[in-house]
């Protein structure tokens, strides 16, 4: 390949790995944007998982053999059967090297020679491959992972050109995935409280109009718990709010124990000593049996006096839902009718028969229910 192609080719690599949106899409565009590059028929992109010690491959792209998906959910290698991605390298930068890519062939190693071959020279003869070509990804100074590239028995085998083009592009790989970091971690922020690491209200108002759609559309049942810590003024106001942020932070982690129960919920801190949880999918009875148990492990907690909490789901007699606003608005109207009455338990908007008060005043004037509410603030 020329000067100008390669050039081009890496151009666009960096660009697709640039528009992509997730991770997935990240990963996906770096290893086809690699396979084109170097004219390969099938390419993987792999992490090396420390922890774990192995290579978990994060997406497979092009001729995939039938044990190979795009995204796969459990392939990993132990690294002693790949060591060239630990000892080989850090022995090449000990005596002061790079991160080189090299080649290996069905026939054992070519350009590079890491000097450990078998399980790759096994691996491309049981999946009909010719060659590949190896790049270490390096990533803030550390062995990151590895980019695969390989060639069908019948194409060209790989070259030394080859290998310092995939070493070229591993490093372009490697700032695609670091700004794929940086974008993650923004969006991370954007919708995490800082204080609790649960959801913030910006991630529960798109979760919820999503929600909402779905029930709109399919029929799924949508329920949301909010609750209202209670005590924390008291706990701010005698012992400093050090001590009214481990509240919160204690309570955040028996919110987000309990949303565990119920597969796929949001929990969330709407901000100041409010919290929610958003479920799709599981039933009402489900999440109000979850609500209780959270009322009761609030109770128990060394500071603060429990919890007000309040349940709205679209499985309960509580008229037709066609707007996140108006499940918020019940699931919130229980929760003050839970505080007014010093309830124990959840309070479950539609389940006080056809007069139901909280389904009544969720649905009142705005300006009414703000009355209705500062009546329920004062018999706190």
């Amino acid at each position: 390949m020329g000067e100008d192609r390669r050039l081009v080719a890496v151009v666009a690599l960096a660009q697709g790995m640039a528009a992509a949106h997730t991770p997935r899409e990240s990963w996906r565009a770096a290893a086809l944007g690699a396979c084109r590059a170097l004219s390969g028929g099938f390419a993987a992109l792999s992490v090396w998982e420390r922890d774990l010690g192995r290579l978990r491959v994060l997406v497979n792209v092009g001729d995939r053999a039938a044990d190979e998906d795009e995204f796969p959910d459990g392939e990993a290698y132990p690294v002693h059967q790949f060591p060239e991605i630990t000892e080989f390298l850090h022995e090449r930068w000990v005596a002061g090297g790079e991160p080189n890519a090299w080649v290996e062939t069905a026939q054992g190693p070519a350009a590079g020679r890491p000097g450990y071959c078998h399980q790759r020279v096994a691996a491309l003869r049981r999946r009909g491959r010719g060659s590949c070509v190896v790049a270490p990804i390096v990533l803030h100074g550390r062995a990151w992972g590895e980019l695969y590239v390989a060639r069908s028995v019948g194409t060209p085998v790989f070259d030394r050109a080859d290998a310092d083009f995939a070493t070229v592009l591993a490093a372009v790989v490697a700032a695609g995935l670091a700004q794929t970091e940086r974008l993650e971690e923004a969006r991370r922020l954007a919708f995490t409280d800082a204080l609790t690491g649960l959801a913030n209200r910006r991630a529960v108002d798109v979760r919820l109009e999503e929600a909402v759609e779905r029930h709109r559309a399919e029929g799924v049942v949508v329920s949301l718990v909010v609750c209202d810590l209670n005590g924390l003024k008291r706990v701010n106001d005698t012992l400093g709010h050090a001590v009214g942020d481990r509240l919160l932070e204690r309570f955040g982690s028996v919110l987000s124990l309990c949303g565990a129960m119920l597969p796929g919920a949001l929990a969330a801190r709407l901000g100041g000593d409010e919290f929610c949880l958003l479920a799709v999918g599981p039933l009402a009875d489900d999440v109000v049996k979850v609500a209780d148990d959270l009322c009761r492990r609030a109770g128990e907690l060394e500071l603060g006096e429990g919890v007000a909490c309040g349940v709205a789901s679209t499985e309960d007699p509580i008229g037709p839902v066609s707007s996140a606003r108006r499940l918020f608005r019940l699931a919130d109207a229980a929760q003050y009718r839970a505080k007014a009455v010093r309830a124990a338990r959840p309070v479950v908007a539609g389940r006080e028969g056809p007069d139901d008060p909280v389904v009544r005043l969720a649905d009142e004037p705005s300006h009414e229910r703000t009355a209705e509410r500062r009546r329920f603030r004062g018999r706190r």
